[in-house]
């Protein structure tokens, strides 16, 4: 097991934050996916990302030149066999991330920390069906990855202390300020924040006030994003995903229902600003 060397699986935009603050931080990154072409397009953006970083100060040719040498890509998940934690970060979906789980415990080594990046599901029941639950754990990073502070650690039941302090070491080195949560519906951010979504589409449903105005108004209270914006940087059909899960998991409290509005958008493809489109349009040509 190399203690530098962290595996991601899923290259999509969690996965793709979490790699460039792993890259910046001086680790050494294995990055896979089913899809070469999400590899090539992650690949592309992290680079991107470190020049960036450089031209702002923020790393020196030096460090970028280590981190753009320290990433590794592969559709196999025998790229992570030595890593010293994998993270998960693939679609919201039960099933599919046990699955992987599955495959994962066959790959990596009996002391490598399996992680998962879920904002919603279970750590308890994510960890039923592993055979080293004590080695697993949540660290839930918050979009964007490497710039967003904070990450949750989440222990399961059956999660050594050794397991949670080792997260939360590998946060810090990061730059991050970690917290460690409990295991119920949405963790702490999520479990609050659903709110600023949820009322803010029932007020447009209501005709009370627009997206825009909604918008507006809380940005001009100090937040950093009005809501639909937001949704649109997370994913509009990711975040829905989120809240759903939520909401069935808090047994239908009515107060985390779902709304038509936010169904409406993902229905029509509407995702937000990896779609081009979602509350707002971020096509030059304004469709």
């Amino acid at each position: 097991m190399d203690s530098q060397h962290i595996g991601i699986v899923g290259a999509g935009t969690m996965g793709r934050g979490i790699a460039i603050a792993c890259l910046a931080s001086g680790f050494h990154v294995t990055l896979s996916d089913q899809q070469e072409s999400a590899l090539a397009a992650a690949s592309n953006f992290i680079h991107e990302q470190l020049d960036i970083a450089q031209s702002k100060g923020k790393l020196s040719a030096e460090q970028t030149q280590r981190a753009r040498a320290g990433l590794r890509t592969d559709t196999s998940l025998h790229i992570h066999s030595d890593a010293a934690i994998v993270i998960e970060s693939i679609i919201e979906e039960r099933d599919a991330k046990r699955a992987l789980f599955t495959q994962l415990e066959a790959t990596i080594t009996p002391d490598t920390i399996l992680a998962t990046n879920t904002s919603s599901i279970s750590i308890n029941a994510l960890s039923a069906s592993l055979d080293r639950p004590a080695r697993f754990i949540g660290i839930h990073f918050f979009n964007p990855a490497h710039i967003m502070k904070l990450v949750e650690i989440i222990p399961s039941l059956r999660t050594e202390r050794t397991t949670i302090e080792r997260a939360t070491k590998f946060a810090n080195e990061l730059g991050k300020t970690p917290i460690v949560v409990e295991d119920v519906p949405g963790f702490l951010v999520n479990r609050v924040v659903r709110n600023y979504y949820v009322e803010a589409q029932r007020i447009v449903l209501e005709r009370a006030a627009s997206i825009e105005q909604i918008d507006r108004l809380m940005e001009a209270a100090g937040f950093r994003m009005g809501p639909f914006r937001l949704m649109d940087l997370i994913g509009v059909d990711t975040n829905l995903a989120v809240t759903k899960s939520i909401y069935e998991q808090y047994f239908f409290e009515p107060r985390y229902q779902p709304t038509r509005l936010q169904q409406a958008y993902v229905d029509a493809g509407l995702h937000g600003r990896k779609a081009g489109r979602g509350f707002y349009s971020y096509r030059s040509d304004g469709r």
